[in-house]
């Protein structure tokens, strides 16, 4: 199975703030640890050429949270849950991917 985190990170504002580079940059951190060490033995899942695709961001609390958004087996999104709660994040509850504006 073929694993994708995609960080979904806050649009560069202007003037910049030294915050949102940090959290930006954070973000883009958690997202490559949880698809290259957490989410790992999933690339050994059959069907080998099945894709993984897992949005993360924050919400308004500043929260990681995640989503699986493509179809995949129930076991394998459970998987998820599972690794991403042992990390603190918490699942993404609304329909919609938006971005968390501070302003």
């Amino acid at each position: 199975m073929i694993v994708t985190v995609v960080p979904i990170i806050e649009p560069e504002i202007k003037p910049a703030v030294p915050l949102a580079k940090v959290m930006n940059e954070r973000l883009t951190r958690f997202a490559k640890e949880l698809q290259d060490l957490h989410l790992r033995d999933l690339e050994q899942v059959e069907p080998m050429f099945d894709d993984l695709v897992v949005y993360i961001g924050y919400n308004s609390k500043y929260s990681v949270r995640w989503r699986v958004v493509n179809d995949v087996p129930k076991e394998v999104e459970q998987l998820v849950g599972e690794k991403c709660a042992q990390l603190g994040y918490i699942r993404w509850k609304t329909l919609t991917v938006n971005t968390f504006n501070g302003r």
